[in-house]
């Protein structure tokens, strides 16, 4: 039994020790997403000492003030690196309004330009934005993975008729969730990632702590006990996906 972890900042904890203790729970794919510049390269590091590991590059919406020329020119070099898998974590965030919203957009569709031209999905982040999102996403067209969603049915099916597949974290769990988990139990399974967040939103019953990719196994559950099925074909399928969403094959 294989589980996946479409979205770990293992370059915010201990990644030596974390990759441990998640393959000892039998996950066995990692990837590790930039949220700026100066993680980019560290993230790719990581994915190349680690053969189930891949990562992604990119302009979190927070630091997208800083995604000047210069900036994207060094994110652009270090996407055609075989071990990066995705363009991102990129995306809209109107919560806090780190970067003018205008500015999130511009880079938003910068992120797709380029991962476009480098046929490799984006993993896109969303907050309080979604109109803005689906516009974007519906207007310029391409592929990807919407990480931690936490929107309704209703958005999950338009994403997921844009072509992006659906990524479950965490917060899936939690108890006031309940119009998450309908969304869960509705987008096609083939559409379905798992995803820590590590550091953030460690699922029930480990909320409080640190979160890291051996719980995801805490994902997967509840996408079963939502699904009817084992966890063990959750695990089958979601891993299924994550291959397919990042073109890559697990060592096994």
């Amino acid at each position: 039994m294989i589980f996946t972890d479409s979205h770990c900042h293992l370059t915010m904890s201990d990644a030596a020790a974390n990759l441990e203790r998640a393959r000892a729970e039998g996950v066995r794919g990692f990837v590790v997403p930039a949220t700026k510049l100066d993680d980019a390269q560290p993230s790719v590091s990581i994915a190349q000492q680690h053969g189930d590991v891949w990562a992604a590059v990119g302009f979190h919406p927070h630091e997208a003030k800083d995604c000047d020329d210069a900036a994207f020119a060094e994110i652009e070099s270090l996407a055609s690196d075989e071990r990066v898998v995705a363009i991102g974590e990129c995306g809209l965030d109107y919560h806090y309004d780190h970067s003018p919203r205008d500015v999130q957009r511009a880079v938003l569709e910068r992120h797709i330009d380029l991962a476009k031209r480098l046929d490799k999905p984006v993993i896109i982040h969303n907050r309080e934005s979604t109109s803005d999102l689906l516009e974007i996403l519906g207007r310029v067209g391409w592929r990807g993975i919407i990480h931690s969603f936490t929107e309704t049915e209703d958005v999950a099916k338009k994403l997921v008729d844009l072509g992006y597949y659906i990524s479950f974290s965490g917060i899936v769990t939690f108890r006031s969730a309940d119009t998450l988990r309908i969304a869960a139990k509705s987008v096609p399974h083939d559409r379905v990632l798992i995803e820590t967040d590590t550091p953030y939103l460690a699922p029930v019953p480990f909320r409080g702590r640190d979160n890291e990719p051996a719980y995801v196994i805490k994902v997967a559950e509840l996408l079963g006990q939502l699904w009817g099925m084992p966890v063990e074909e959750v695990a089958a399928q979601t891993t299924a996906n994550f291959e397919a969403a990042f073109s890559v094959k697990l060592p096994r």
